[in-house]
């Protein structure tokens, strides 16, 4: 258990470390490492080790050119899980209300289709892929920068739970390993390493996301990226991607496509006239309040009725007083 011994040695001295160092220090340690010991403390905070070596290691992580010793994994899926067809979602924290918006979207829809959705559990379009799988009752697995028992950004604590409840929360650092900025590029290479794909939906320019998106190219994996607006900074870097040859992204389908698998038969949503009228003004594109009210002439009264419709029925999104279909 070598690997084993590794990760704890890179966890007790604050370091990064992949392969066994030759030093007296880690000699010494390995030496006295309690392999037993230190398995019993993971198993009674429910935290499961895979080391590098075992043939249930997800074999894309393993073909990249620096791949973890092993990971640490939460959850309540089976390791094999890490092995399935999966597509990595990743971008900014500080996302666009339309960048949100289809992270979620994509989540969803490739979960429904059978796909793992992969990402980073930060805030932004992380935070909202994942919702989107666990919308659609599929699986997500969440890549943590920092030890495995830590949920981290805290404010995404119920929103781990929930990813473990069904899915796993993998990290390759050990319980009790603070989270720093030098952890997180190396997480993104596991991020893009467990994936067959990987689509960047919002990304300034130098973004960590563009990270993930270089080292998927690196090792041939799949790159898609979201055109966005040419003034906007959040679109900096995913048309920078595109400039340099990633695969523009119009739809889920487009992933799809790469697998082979067709998009889950859509659910019927029983609407009444109005509220169907509304919502294919909103399929032609997002509108305020005013702007639909103008489009489609009904009252105050009669479209917010219509609205809330929409959003019970889970098939329109409002943020900053635009409405879109969602």
């Amino acid at each position: 258990m070598s690997e084993l011994a590794l990760a704890a040695f890179a966890a007790e001295r604050g370091a990064h470390l992949i392969r066994e160092p030759r030093d007296r220090a880690y000699v010494a340690f390995k030496r006295s490492f309690d392999v037993a010991g230190f398995l019993a403390g993971l198993a009674a905070a429910g935290v499961r080790w895979l080391t590098r070596s075992d043939s249930a290691f997800p074999p894309l992580l393993r073909a990249i050119h620096d791949p973890p010793a092993g990971l640490f994994g939460r959850g309540a899926a089976e390791v094999e899980l890490l092995g399935r067809a999966a597509v990595g979602i990743v971008g900014a924290r500080s996302c666009s209300l339309y960048g949100a918006q289809v992270a979620r979207m994509l989540g969803r829809e490739l979960a429904a289709a059978g796909l793992v959705v992969v990402s980073g559990l930060a805030r932004g379009i992380d935070g909202e892929a994942h919702r989107g799988a666990l919308d659609a009752g599929g699986v997500t697995v969440a890549v943590l920068g920092c030890g495995i028992d830590r949920d981290y950004p805290a404010s995404h604590a119920e929103l781990a739970a929930r990813i473990r409840a069904t899915g796993l929360a993998v990290s390759e650092y050990a319980p009790g390993v603070e989270p720093a900025p030098w952890r997180f590029p190396a997480r993104n290479r596991i991020i893009a390493g467990l994936c067959d794909a990987t689509v960047v939906v919002e990304a300034r320019e130098r973004s960590g996301a563009l990270i993930t998106a270089d080292l998927a190219l690196e090792e041939g994996r799949e790159v898609l990226a979201v055109p966005g607006e040419i003034t906007s900074a959040l679109s900096g870097g995913t048309n920078s991607l595109l400039r340099l040859g990633a695969t523009p992204l119009t739809g889920s389908g487009d992933v799809l496509e790469l697998f082979g698998l067709s998009p889950a038969a859509a659910t019927a949503v029983d609407l009444s006239e109005t509220a169907d009228n509304v919502l294919g003004r909103l399929r032609d594109g997002p509108a305020s309040a005013d702007e639909l009210a103008r489009a489609t002439g009904l009252g105050a009264g009669a479209l917010a009725s219509a609205l809330t419709e929409l959003e019970l029925a889970g098939v329109a999104v409002a943020a900053g007083g635009v409405f879109r279909a969602d």
